[in-house]
């Protein structure tokens, strides 16, 4: 390892995947909860193999010599290290999701095999396989003289080896993704999964053959393109270009393949060379394949205490609902801080601009919307009543691209300016902007959040939202979508700290500044909370600080580079990272201690793609009282004793010892936004 106090990025992220992966083991936490965690690790990972395995492999096709700058590792050795890594971990994924499954029992909730099914239950499933499954999967044998059979991503299928007068071959049956995957056995709790049901009866598809293997598959492509590849134009519109690019990443070699069970040796190494894949990039699990089925198990087992007490997004207390939003925020300004407050407050905001005869224009950035977007409605609204409505729409915001396509058409059609920003950079900034005429002058309102406009994930992402009248962020702001509207990067600004151009070199010279302080007989201290940390300058930067004896305190939910407590490099810095009930998504800067800190927040990690590649935004916080709050909600964090897991200079992660489940500050932070809004925290949780 180059730097003995850096981490590769790939093998960080399998650490806190794995941080994940305790949260299923945790026996403090409600069981259904507990099986939700099993899925999202397998989720979690999923998307790791196809876009990071992804590109990996892509980076060892065109330079298997390029290293990793923090660890200098090769693309194949990053590889290497990655597939012990989960190799490892599988394990304990299958027994945390057998040892839940077996707890559930308790509360009438059992999944069974075909083995424990009863006669009279076999027989209703081979009528089901006959009714539900054989009509939807067309059996497929697979011959030398056929071409191999295209295997989509993530989907089950079952493999056959079979034996007939015409010699030993391979069969293929997929389970269609059309039938249902929990098929319930009597009015009780007892189930089995569909795909264990075609296993039982795939021969039946394959006439005068025998089984003599069999085995369920799964394969993972890679979904990692380019950015060049997507900024290369093909027809002149970026949006008919993002949808060809859609359609070839379904057709993305293939990064990993998954069974159920062992198969055959010479089969196995058939599949994998017609796949392109090596035996290192083959897992096998004793867990079902595919675990997105656990989130429907609530109707299974209903009893409350499986699941988390009910925690309702709070009003919040710095809210009048009696008076306008435009005229509260002009006296002074508002945070919010979800899940514990509610979204309601901002979107309140923008149904006031759309009807507003005040309201001249209104600005966006959007990135990742709710399925049925208030947001959305309200810009349409506003579009439909003669404003000047511009909403730049990340079009490559990965995985929500098809949404956004369609959202995209939708605002079209309300008469909404739709742009997409410069061609080979993300616009990953939460940012509103609203003018209004007001006794003849022009004022603007801006609003910068730490997370997406969604509804849906404000109620389980913890994100900051900052809502200010401050003229001079409104003119940073303004400025910031002037660019956007040439397609343009936009301009370092006075207030607002912009990536890529300003925000990285600001970000250094505070820490600069804490160093200075230091020598000048003063703490210095630097505290930041954010979802990831692997940009390699800002890194040394920090490593310098502690050096010369600043206080680092870093809240890393992901990813994180930086070892801390290294003799004579990191001893002054402590690495601490939350996974819990709430996905910890705000981004917090602190630079300086108590009586002279400043404060942001906003969109961006300390990661390359976000201080580089991106368009982020952060806005200080300069209202005194809010700023206070922030520090204090940093403090409360970062001391968590249940989940505040502490890392070692050996680069692992701890939970704290014996730490009281009452005092968790995702617990304690709901618990005060029920004080602020005046509601005791017991009626309204049930």
């Amino acid at each position: 390892m180059k730097n003995s106090c850096f981490e590769n990025r790939e093998l960080s992220w399998l650490r806190f995947n794995a941080r994940v992966l305790e949260e299923a083991q945790c026996t403090a936490t409600p069981l259904l909860e507990r099986l939700n965690f099993t899925a999202i690790f397998q989720n979690n990972l999923d998307e790791f193999f196809r876009v990071r395995v992804g590109k990996l492999l892509r980076d060892r096709s065109e330079d298997a010599k390029q290293t990793d700058p923090l660890t200098d590792m090769t693309p194949q050795k990053q590889l290497d290290a990655v597939f012990d890594q989960v190799r490892a971990l599988a394990p304990a994924r299958d027994t945390a999701y057998h040892t839940i499954m077996g707890e559930l029992r308790a509360y009438g909730m059992e999944q069974i095999t075909m083995r424990s099914a009863t006669e009279e239950e076999q027989r209703i499933l081979a009528e089901w396989f006959k009714r539900e499954i054989r009509p939807l999967s067309m059996p497929v044998v697979i011959d030398k003289g056929k071409p191999f059979p295209f295997l989509r991503d993530r989907v089950l299928y079952i493999v056959l080896r079979l034996e007939s007068k015409s010699g030993i071959r391979m069969g293929i049956l997929p389970v269609s993704d059309q039938c249902q995957r929990i098929i319930r056995l009597g009015s009780g709790g007892r189930f089995i999964l569909a795909e264990d049901v075609v296993l039982a009866f795939a021969h039946t598809a394959f006439a005068n053959s025998r089984v003599i293997d069999r085995t369920i598959l799964r394969v993972t492509r890679s979904a990692s393109i380019a950015p060049e590849d997507i900024g290369a134009l093909r027809t002149g519109d970026f949006r008919t270009d993002m949808q060809i690019m859609l359609q070839e990443r379904k057709r993305l070699p293939v990064v990993r393949m998954e069974l159920s069970e062992t198969f055959y040796q010479p089969a196995l190494a058939y599949l994998c060379k017609k796949l392109d894949i090596k035996d290192q990039q083959v897992f096998y699990a004793k867990a079902p394949l595919d675990l997105s089925f656990v989130y429907d198990c609530h109707t299974l087992a209903p009893d409350a205490s499986l699941r988390y007490t009910r925690m309702v997004p709070q009003k919040s207390g710095m809210i009048d609902e009696h008076r306008m939003m435009f005229t509260q925020i002009r006296r002074h300004d508002i945070l919010l801080n979800y899940p514990y407050e509610s979204i309601r407050p901002f979107l309140r905001l923008l149904d006031e601009a759309a009807d507003d005869p005040a309201v001249t224009d209104i600005s966006i950035t959007l990135y990742r919307m709710a399925r049925d977007s208030r947001v959305i409605a309200a810009l349409c609204e506003a579009a439909g009543h003669g404003k000047k409505v511009t909403a730049l729409t990340e079009l490559r915001a990965r995985f929500d691209e098809e949404g956004n396509i369609e959202w995209s058409k939708t605002l079209e059609r309300a008469g909404v300016q739709v742009i997409y920003g410069p061609s080979e950079y993300k616009v990953h900034s939460k940012l509103l902007l609203i003018t209004r005429k007001y006794r003849g002058k022009t004022e603007r309102f801006t609003q910068i959040g730490t997370g997406n406009y969604n509804e849906k994930t404000a109620a389980l992402y913890t994100d900051y939202s900052l809502m200010t009248a401050n003229p001079q962020i409104g003119e940073d702001a303004f400025q910031v979508f002037e660019a956007l509207r040439r397609n343009e990067l936009p301009q370092p600004q006075k207030e607002l700290l912009v990536a890529p151009f300003g925000f990285r070199t600001r970000v250094m010279q505070m820490i600069d500044r804490e160093i200075e302080a230091v020598r000048d007989g003063k703490e210095g201290y630097i505290g930041l909370r954010m979802n990831g940390l692997c940009d390699r300058g800002i890194m040394k930067k920090l490593v310098e600080a502690s050096c010369a004896g600043v206080r680092i305190e870093l809240l890393v939910r992901g990813i994180c580079s930086l070892i801390p407590r290294v003799p004579e490099k990191t001893e002054n810095i402590e690495v601490r990272s939350i996974v819990g009930r709430y996905l910890e998504h705000a981004r917090v800067y602190i630079f300086g201690s108590e009586g002279r800190s400043t404060v942001y927040i906003g969109s961006a990690d300390f990661m390359p793609r976000n201080t580089k590649k991106r368009v982020e935004i952060c806005a200080p916080v300069l209202d005194k009282e809010l700023k206070k709050r922030i520090c204090e909600e940093f403090r409360l964090q970062f001391d968590d004793p249940v989940k505040a897991r502490y890392r070692t200079s050996d680069g692992e992660y701890h939970l704290p010892e014996n730490g009281d489940p009452s005092l968790s500050s995702q617990e304690l932070l709901h618990l005060a936004a029920y004080r602020r809004a005046g509601n005791s925290g017991t009626e309204e949780r049930q």
